[in-house]
């Protein structure tokens, strides 16, 4: 479906336009700034397309709960890795997510037994985990508490997915509206630490204005339109899939644009993330 695309593009994008915001915001800076900026992409499409916010306490909440792991922590977590790991590496982690989101499913929201090619498939895909850290050279020189941070972050990622199918999406509610209040709550839980220590420095050049801007009203704005269109229609487990799309433009980009080192195990452990997570989800089973 064309959302499914321009959504695996727009968060491919994603970590080349995190790496520019760093250059004059802090992480904290860069998660608020692309929730604000989405928040007000969405309240201007609310707007013009007349959607009523729904004002139910409980559904606010609940979305709270998804703005917490899907903008507030991720995105804080993804931008402090990213100053000592390339986007590339960035994004190819998050090509965990389809993993994360079955683990969740078997651990927190589990309605039948575990199969064995899930178990596979799961064991597959941390094994390609392990080989695009290179961990038989000890992490190389990526920092250890950048590699947790990213492992929580997609984590994280894994548990917004069966959440909001389990808790939003049997509302029936429109994609605009659950869209808007996740974003604008992540931004206003944001708002207090960028306050503090949002702005690294005072020095806006265009291209990091301008990617910044995109990360933000693509990125963190219309994409979690498309998201939850995708889980309405498709469910958890194919929304959670759109990164196997993430990591191939992360790497595109981030070798096109930023010129970062690539390393053949990237590749590689990418390919079996991708592998795995495919099995784990059944797709063998139905190409059959």
């Amino acid at each position: 479906m064309p959302i499914y695309l321009a959504l695996g593009f727009v968060w491919g994008c994603s970590f080349l336009f995190i790496e520019q915001g760093l250059t004059f915001l802090t992480p904290i800076g860069v998660a608020f700034a692309r929730c604000a900026l989405g928040a007000l992409a969405l309240w201007v499409v609310v707007y013009f397309k007349k959607i009523v916010i729904p004002k139910d306490k409980k559904l606010w909440l609940q979305l709270w709960v998804v703005s917490l792991l899907l903008n507030v922590f991720p995105g804080i977590l993804f931008a402090l890795a990213q100053t000592e790991v390339t986007s590339v590496l960035a994004g190819i982690v998050n090509a965990t997510t389809p993993l994360t989101t079955l683990l969740a499913i078997f651990v927190f929201f589990r309605k039948e037994k575990v199969k064995s090619y899930q178990v596979i498939g799961l064991l597959i895909g941390f094994s390609g985990v392990a080989t695009v850290f290179g961990v038989w050279r000890g992490l190389g020189s990526n920092a250890p508490w950048a590699i947790g941070a990213l492992l929580i972050a997609v984590s994280c990622y894994g548990l917004s997915f069966p959440f909001s199918t389990r808790f939003i999406m049997p509302r029936k509610l429109q994609p605009e509206a659950l869209a808007t209040i996740q974003v604008s709550m992540a931004a206003i839980t944001l708002l207090p630490l960028y306050l503090i220590d949002g702005i690294a420095e005072d020095k806006y050049l265009l291209l990091p204005v301008l990617s910044v801007l995109a990360l933000g009203i693509f990125g963190s704005g219309i994409a979690y339109i498309w998201n939850f269109k995708i889980i309405e229609l498709a469910g958890s487990s194919i929304a959670s899939s759109v990164t196997y799309l993430t990591p191939i433009v992360a790497v595109a980009i981030g070798i096109a644009f930023l010129g970062e080192p690539f390393s053949w195990n990237e590749p590689v452990g990418g390919l079996m993330v991708l592998a795995g997570s495919a099995i784990a989800q059944g797709r063998h089973l139905r190409k059959k």
